[in-house]
């Protein structure tokens, strides 16, 4: 018996239930999740059909480019090989070889302790290779045009969902309908989908907002992707490829929504001064090379990661703050494990999607536990609890056996 669940876009929108297509699997979201997972599972040899409602911006200086980066570590470069993504993207990343804390919560914003994680202590390799949302897309979109399997429709949208047993019927902003044996909800922290199933979420909201945008600076960052502690949340720079002859970083500046509000209405020279005051200059004076983009800060996980035919990823799942570069790859976990649970001939059925939400949500679980102590430690503003920040981090960089586990728990390494 059939189950019909809806969001409807618009108020007058008429639903016609006519097939165009029938597919093995439809993907709802076509950010960097969403493509990656209409790859991964193009490649393995389904066909694919992924719809976002907005077209991909793919340009940096575009209205709308997504202006935050996204670092890939070692897991999850392996499964962008494995789906012929990672030739297209390798020429335009960053190897991420050190990530430096440094707290600056003493009384005059300068670095007091500094310490840095380095993937040599545990691997041969870097922790990961960091890119620009906006090329991210460009290129993920270019390389679904080369599977003869996969279609990518953009400024398409979907206004219903209907699930039984055997398929999902899920209705798009154009009057058309596709069946697919598994529909992949990878339609952000609101995600239609999610609530046409009406799985609920547990949502932590910190009143904090990210400012992202990137900027050149004199000194080079030596692959060092550096995050500033002092309060309100952490100032990280993440290493880019040099821009216009000068170093390049990707800034993330995480602060209370009041804060940001303000520091967006300075005038460029005034935020400037306090950009470079925040960032302690480790870097030497920071210059903006970009437009100011913001984001809200929320953790947030569903209470399952599935329903009828439909598995939930990447943020229609669960939502981190960025730090310690856990979002996407948490997202390309998702991705990874839900084709390991899939066969040709078990996709989307019951049994799989179990399998799937019980392989991932107490991990995922877990990591959100851990970056929600990261963010509420990189919050604090008294004097006292400050100090207590920076006693904390001597003692965990001191003992090398720990320091070397939460660095492979990090990257995923070691399930946390």
């Amino acid at each position: 018996m059939a189950r019909a669940t809806s969001y409807i876009q618009g108020s007058n929108k008429r639903v016609q239930m006519m097939v165009r297509e029938t597919v093995d699997v439809v993907v709802s979201g076509g950010g960097v999740a969403g493509l990656a997972a209409a790859a991964v599972f193009g490649t393995a040899g389904y066909s694919v059909v992924c719809v976002d409602p907005a077209p991909p911006v793919t340009d940096r200086q575009a209205d709308g480019a997504d202006l935050r980066t996204t670092a890939f570590l070692q897991p999850s470069v392996q499964i962008l090989k494995d789906a012929g993504l990672w030739d297209r993207l390798s020429p335009f990343a960053t190897p991420l070889q050190v990530m430096r804390i440094v707290d600056a919560g003493g009384v005059v914003p300068e670095p007091r302790v500094t310490h840095d994680f380095d993937a040599a202590d545990i691997s041969d390799q870097p922790f990961g290779w960091n890119l620009p949302n906006w090329l991210l897309r460009r290129e993920m979109v270019a390389h679904l045009r080369t599977l003869p399997n996969v279609g990518f429709h953009a400024g398409v949208g979907t206004v219903r969902l209907t699930t039984r047993q055997s398929e999902a019927l899920v209705t798009l902003t154009d009057g058309a309908t596709l069946r697919a044996r598994l529909l992949i909800a990878a339609d952000g922290r609101a995600s239609p989908m999610r609530q046409a199933l009406g799985i609920d979420v547990k949502t932590t909201r910190y009143g904090q907002k990210a400012l992202a945008f990137a900027v050149t600076h004199p000194r080079p960052h030596n692959n060092v992707s550096t995050e500033v502690h002092r309060s309100g949340g952490p100032f990280t720079l993440v290493p880019l490829p040099d821009h216009e002859g000068q170093p390049c970083s990707a800034v993330v500046w995480m602060e209370t929504g009041q804060e940001v509000a303000r520091l967006l209405a300075l005038p460029t020279e005034v935020f400037t001064a306090e950009m470079n005051t925040r960032s302690c200059q480790v870097l030497g004076p920071l210059t903006l090379a970009s437009k100011l983009t913001t984001w809200p800060i929320i953790s947030q996980i569903a209470d399952q990661f599935y329903g009828e035919r439909t598995a939930l990823v990447a943020e229609a799942a669960h939502v981190v703050p960025p730090i310690g570069a856990q979002g996407l790859n948490m997202s390309l976990g998702d991705i990874g494990t839900l084709l390991a649970v899939s066969t040709p001939e078990t996709l989307g059925d019951a049994d799989s999607l179990r399998a799937y939400h019980r392989r991932r949500w107490p991990e995922v679980r877990a990591r959100i536990a851990g970056v929600d102590l990261l963010n509420r430690a990189s919050m604090v503003g008294g004097q006292a609890l400050r100090d207590a920040r920076a006693t904390a981090l001597n003692a965990l960089y001191s003992a090398a056996p720990v320091r070397k586990t939460l660095m492979q728990l990090g990257m995923g390494m070691r399930r946390a």
